[in-house]
């Protein structure tokens, strides 16, 4: 009888304790809906693996970053563990920061950098519609 419910106690343990990445902030939720034109020229960055940039959209601007070529990433910059009026800023290299907390999340997954930080960089989808046009939702 103890076996068994030492048994149950850690499947229960281990299927409740799964983080979402989507849904660990305290960031308010939003519709995201957004065509990015990659050859315009605010966006000509974006045509070579580790270009970026900003645009408008999410809460407080997103930032697109391209991982490979062909990969796309697309994070809002409203930092995750705060209510910071500073958009997150781009190092151009790995890392998303918060300047209010100096918090810090990977441009690849959105995961905290920061030690005892266990929020994430609201991440959303991106979609290649055509050679050209990338789509950016959360739906």
């Amino acid at each position: 009888m103890k076996k068994r419910f030492f048994i149950l106690t850690l499947i229960i343990f281990f299927t409740g304790c799964s983080v979402d990445p989507q849904n660990n902030d305290l960031l308010p939720d939003i519709p995201v809906n957004e065509s990015i034109n990659l050859e315009l020229p605010q966006y000509i960055n974006l045509q070579v693996p580790g270009g970026w940039a900003y645009t408008s959209g999410g809460i407080k601007g997103i930032i697109i970053y391209n991982v490979n070529g062909t990969e796309f990433k697309a994070f809002d910059r409203a930092c995750p563990s705060n209510d910071c009026s500073t958009p997150m800023t781009f190092n151009g290299s790995t890392k998303l920061k918060c300047s209010c907390d100096d918090s810090e999340y990977s441009i690849l997954d959105g995961s905290s950098q920061t030690n005892g930080n266990t929020f994430y960089a609201r991440e959303y989808l991106t979609t290649r519609i055509s050679s050209s046009t990338l789509r950016i939702s959360n739906f």
